[in-house]
């Protein structure tokens, strides 16, 4: 676990990435303009979040069942310390996801994911060429700054800023980002 000021980052890797991100990488590139239901955050040319349901990407539902599998441990230990107390580990959770696809000389700008109930935000990169840019978060007087590699997952505190440098190599960057919150069920 990374930790520099007040909110800490959750960093694991996938233990089968490999296998899984081509599989997604694939599947991606099959994917046209009509199979995304929804498109937001048309920042400098281009849609940031691209929505898609779960059976249009092969290989999506692994990612999202680890994220949460981490998601509950961390939850409901004291490490979770934005929250008035540690969720229970039987609580249920529900994960809700988008692609971010950027490609040479695209950046994401800077944003928080706290919108509704989330109790985590999270990102698993699927592709990351050489020079496609760190992650840096903004916590408070302090930028942390990450180097992502393919299958590394991260999750943090959905109040916690971030932003992605410009996309300085020749091919797409993709991944997945989503928010963790309490299942209505």
């Amino acid at each position: 676990m990374l930790t520099r000021a007040n909110r800490p980052i959750l960093a694991c890797q996938h233990p089968r990435a490999e296998a899984i991100n081509d599989a997604l990488a694939r599947a991606f590139s099959r994917l046209g303009d009509e199979d995304f239901e929804r498109r937001s955050h048309f920042i400098d040319g281009r849609f940031e979040n691209l929505y898609l349901e779960a059976a249009q990407l092969p290989g999506v539902d692994a990612i999202l069942a680890f994220a949460l599998e981490q998601a509950r441990v961390w939850l409901s230990s004291p490490q979770a310390s934005w929250l008035e107390e540690p969720i229970a580990a039987e609580q249920p959770l529900r994960v809700g996801f988008w692609i971010n696809a950027m490609q040479p000389g695209q950046a994401t700008s800077r944003h928080a994911h706290e919108e509704c109930d989330e109790l985590l935000s999270g990102v698993y990169y699927v592709s990351m060429p050489a020079a496609a840019g760190d992650i840096l978060f903004h916590d408070g007087p302090f930028e942390i700054r990450l180097r992502p590699w393919p299958g590394l997952l991260l999750l943090f505190d959905p109040a916690l800023e971030h932003s992605v440098e410009r996309n300085c190599s020749d091919s797409r960057r993709l991944s997945i980002a989503f928010n963790i919150g309490p299942s209505p069920d």
